[in-house]
């Protein structure tokens, strides 16, 4: 039986893999073209629909021709995407460029068009034309057509760093949001982690990062060992060969450690699924890519805080924690979880932009806009490491800017970076911004 990490990867490569669609197309074009050539003849289909052998072969000829130039064009935009990517975004969105289902579609129709063409012409004789599979392929290529301009469409738009963000950004949110659902429906008692009791160690025979675990697997087996499984990485983390993953605790039968480790699925990089983080990382690397001196674009960096402002607002009402205990069904500590609390998502958020950032006035002026509009919207209990990061930011603006004129213009709020809605009046517990002199 395949374990749940094994179909956990499978599920993974299906996702991200560019021939598995294409490969049913060329299967599906095969099986319609001989159905189309089964009903060569028949009497129900308008004469306008019949074809010469010459014509019907030039047509076909010119379908498979036709699809392999588009298979060959479409190819190109894939390899100008990832020059794109690895060139001025970040080599980590590829993942989910990867896994797009509309160029899915066309891969598979572009196969599976020039399949049935190709099939339909070993069926032509000088008495015999498969008048229903010409036509059929005449469609199959208008509505190949129609799918290249919509994908064109969609690449000419969704290509633009902002709106990269905006995909990135919006899953990790869904991600944030269910997680915190399913911490809530299943968490113990609040009660510390155990310490006492014998421990037993499990490590992992191949390293990788932790791309996800089986939450409700882990819980169901360790209540059937009436013990307390404590995970020592967290998802997202490296873990070397050897390292440990999994402490039990309390078990007077311990588990088979490779029925635990099958719970955990270990890859080669970090995934958005059970780590909204990594959501949080792509955007922070599409920023900090912008500020750099070869490209010096601070509006893009501005552009993107708008949805790590989003993502962050997010995180802060779904008041995530250091560590999580869940429980079983008689509401017993089962799983223990290392969480990632508030303090981490806003500083992965903001640290290098402000740091790559801060000779910038554009991206000064909209990080404070960030952490005060943040501090006036979320629970009191996300203020102080906010207002931590509003001093961090001050620190920044005085060792960058030495004329006290530029000084104030960093320190003051703005939506937009520059030309937006400034704020001058600054949130509780933020340094006010310096006023030039007379």
């Amino acid at each position: 039986m395949t374990s749940w990490a094994a179909r956990f990867r499978l599920r993974q490569y299906v996702k991200a893999s560019l021939w598995i669609v294409p490969l049913f197309g060329l299967v599906l074009g095969v099986a319609l073209a001989e159905a189309a050539a089964s009903v060569d003849g028949a009497s129900w289909l308008p004469s306008t629909w019949d074809y010469s052998a010459s014509t019907a072969t030039s047509v076909l000829s010119s379908v498979v021709g036709s699809m392999i130039a588009l298979l060959g064009f479409v190819v190109t935009i894939g390899v100008l995407v990832i020059q794109q990517a690895t060139g001025t975004l970040s080599p980590r969105y590829m993942r989910l460029w990867y896994r797009d289902r509309l160029q899915k579609a066309v891969l598979g129709t572009f196969t599976g068009t020039f399949a049935f063409a190709y099939t339909l012409l070993r069926s032509i004789e000088t008495d015999s034309v498969p008048n229903l599979g010409v036509s059929m392929a005449g469609i199959a290529v208008s509505a190949s057509l129609l799918l290249l301009l919509i994908y064109l469409n969609r690449f000419t738009h969704n290509l633009r760093p902002v709106a990269i963000a905006d995909i990135v950004g919006r899953s990790g949110e869904q991600v944030v949001h269910h997680a915190a659902a399913h911490l809530r429906s299943t968490a113990a008692p609040d009660k510390a982690p155990p310490t006492t009791g014998s421990v037993t160690r499990i490590r992992s025979e191949r390293g990788g990062v932790v791309q996800a675990l089986n939450v409700p697997g882990m819980v169901s087996l360790a209540a059937r060992h009436d013990c307390v499984f404590v995970l020592a990485a967290s998802v997202g983390d490296f873990v070397p060969p050897g390292g440990t993953v999994v402490e039990v605790h309390s078990a007077a039968s311990p588990p088979d450690p490779q029925r635990v480790t099958d719970l955990l699925a270990l890859g080669a990089e970090r995934t958005i699924e059970q780590d909204p983080a990594f959501a949080l990382r792509i955007l922070v690397d599409i920023a900090i890519r912008a500020l750099s001196p070869a490209v010096n674009d601070p509006t893009t960096a501005v552009q993107v805080l708008n949805h790590i402002e989003a993502f962050l607002h997010t995180v802060g009402r779904a008041g995530p924690r250091g560590h999580y205990e869940l429980a079983d069904d008689r509401g017993r500590l089962r799983l223990v979880l290392s969480g990632r609390p508030w303090e981490d998502y806003l500083e992965l958020a903001v640290t290098e932009i402000r740091d790559y950032g801060a000779t910038s006035v554009q991206v000064c002026r909209r990080l404070r806009a960030l952490l005060e509009g943040l501090l006036a919207s979320l629970p009191d209990e996300c203020g102080p490491a906010l207002h931590a990061e509003l001093r961090l930011l001050d620190e920044a603006v005085e060792r960058e800017f030495a004329d006290d004129l530029r000084r104030a213009e960093a320190r003051t709020a703005d939506s937009q970076g520059i030309g937006g809605r400034r704020t001058r009046d600054a949130a509780p517990g933020a340094s006010p911004p310096d006023e030039p002199g007379p």
